[in-house]
C-alpha cells in the first residue's frame, strides 16, 4: 500500500476552486469593454476575438484605447473586412505587432466569404482562420459561446502552476485539468484565472495573503509560489544601427510601403537599412536606397537619432536629410513607394520609430 499522502500534497479539487475562484470573480472581476454584453446577457464573438488578439503581448491598459477606436472604425466582422488594410494598419499605429492586424483583417474576409459572417463558434473551425492559435480559439470559443475549453495564457499558466506546484506545465499538461475546471460558466472561469492572476496571483511579489484560494495552493504550502512557474533565462537582445534618408524631390518626400511578409509588413517608412561592417551610416544609405529603390541620392543633415526595441531586437535609427539626384523609383526591395507632401505622411501607417523621426521633422519645420 502507497504511503498515505500528506493534505498539502494532495491536488486541489476542481469543483471548490472553481467556485472561489467565481465567487472572487463576481466581487472583483475588472470593468472592461470587450466584457460588455447585450440584453440577453450574451458576450459579441467578433468584440471577444478583436480584443484577444490585441492582448496579445500588450498590455490590457494599452489595449483599451486601441481597441475602443479601433471598434468606432470597425464596428463588426462585415465592416472589417470590407475595409483596406492600410486602413487597417492605420488604425492599429502604434500598438505593434502588426502581423496580428493584417491576420485579423484577413480571417474577417474569409468570415464572410466562408461563413456567412459569424464567427465559428468551435476550437477547431476557429483554429483554421489566420493568427488564431490554441489560446485564442479556446478564449472565443469559452467566453462568447460557452464550450467548455480552458484557455491557457501567461497569467493562468502562472495561477494553475502554482495551484498545482508545477515548476515548467505545458499547455497541454494544464489543459488536462480544463475538462473538470470548466465544466460550468466556463467564459467566466477563463476570466477569473486571467483576473486573478493579473491582480492577486502577480508574476512578482504574489499577494497569497490576500488569496482567497490560499488553502488549495499546493505552491504556497510547499513555500515555492515565487519559483512557479520556472522563469526563462532572459536573452541580451542584439542591436543594430539602422540609417534611413528624408529624400526631397521638389518639396516633396519619398517613402516605401513594407513587404506584406516580413516585420512591419504593410508599413510605410522612410527607405534605408542597416550598413555593411565598416561602412558608414552615409554609405549605407546610398546604397540601400539605391538596392531598394534604384535611385541615387546624397546624405545631408541628420535629423534624429532614435532608440526603438522590439521584442527580439533593439535599433538605432539614424535619419538624414537626402537629396534626390538621380534615377526613376522601383520598388525593388519594397512593395511600393510614393512620393507625398509632408503634411500629408499622417495619412501612413508608419512604424513607431519613423513616427518619432517624423515629429522630429515637423517640430524642425514649424
Amino acid at each position: 500500500m502507497s504511503p498515505r499522502k500528506k493534505r498539502s500534497d494532495i491536488r486541489p479539487a476542481a469543483s471548490e476552486l472553481r467556485q472561489r475562484l467565481l465567487r472572487w470573480y463576481d466581487a472583483h472581476r475588472r470593468d472592461l469593454p470587450w466584457r460588455r454584453v447585450d440584453e440577453h446577457g450574451s458576450a459579441d464573438p467578433y468584440r471577444i476575438w478583436v480584443a484577444e488578439v490585441m492582448l496579445i503581448q500588450t498590455q490590457v491598459d494599452t489595449v483599451i484605447p486601441y481597441y475602443e477606436r479601433f471598434l468606432q472604425r470597425f464596428p463588426d466582422v462585415g465592416a472589417l473586412a470590407a475595409a483596406h488594410l492600410d486602413d487597417v494598419l492605420k488604425s492599429w499605429e502604434g500598438l505593434g505587432y502588426y502581423a496580428r492586424a493584417r491576420n485579423l483583417h484577413q480571417a474577417a474576409r474569409i468570415i464572410v466569404e466562408r461563413h456567412e459572417g459569424e464567427l465559428p463558434a468551435d476550437e477547431r473551425s476557429l483554429r483554421t482562420l489566420p493568427g488564431i492559435g490554441p489560446y485564442i480559439a479556446a478564449a472565443i470559443s469559452s467566453i462568447a459561446f460557452g464550450q467548455p475549453v480552458l484557455a491557457v495564457d501567461g497569467n493562468v499558466r502562472r495561477v494553475l502552476s502554482r495551484l498545482h506546484d508545477l515548476p515548467n506545465p505545458t499547455t497541454n499538461t494544464l489543459r488536462e485539468v480544463g475538462p473538470s475546471l470548466v465544466v460550468g460558466r466556463p467564459g467566466d472561469v477563463n476570466q477569473a484565472l486571467m483576473d486573478f492572476g493579473a491582480v492577486v496571483c502577480r508574476p512578482r511579489s504574489p499577494r497569497c495573503p490576500a488569496c482567497r484560494l490560499g488553502s488549495l495552493c499546493l505552491a504556497r504550502a510547499h513555500g515555492t509560489a515565487d519559483r512557479r512557474p520556472r522563469r526563462r533565462p532572459t536573452r541580451k537582445r542584439p542591436h543594430y544601427d539602422i540609417a534611413v534618408g528624408v529624400v526631397w524631390r521638389d518639396g516633396q518626400v519619398l517613402i516605401a510601403k513594407r513587404r506584406s511578409d516580413g516585420l512591419l509588413g504593410g508599413l510605410w517608412e522612410f527607405p534605408g537599412g542597416k550598413p555593411e561592417p565598416r561602412e558608414s551610416l552615409q554609405a549605407a544609405l546610398i546604397r540601400e536606397v539605391g538596392e531598394e529603390l534604384d535611385v541615387e541620392v546624397e546624405p545631408g543633415e541628420k535629423i534624429a537619432t532614435v532608440d526603438h526595441a522590439y521584442s527580439h531586437f533593439e535599433i538605432t535609427l539614424h535619419a538624414f536629410h537626402c537629396y534626390y539626384r538621380s534615377g526613376t523609383p522601383k520598388p525593388l526591395g519594397c512593395q511600393e513607394f510614393a512620393w507625398v507632401q509632408p503634411a500629408e505622411l499622417n495619412r501612413y501607417a508608419l512604424p513607431a520609430a519613423t513616427r518619432r523621426v517624423l515629429e522630429r521633422l515637423q517640430a524642425t519645420d514649424s
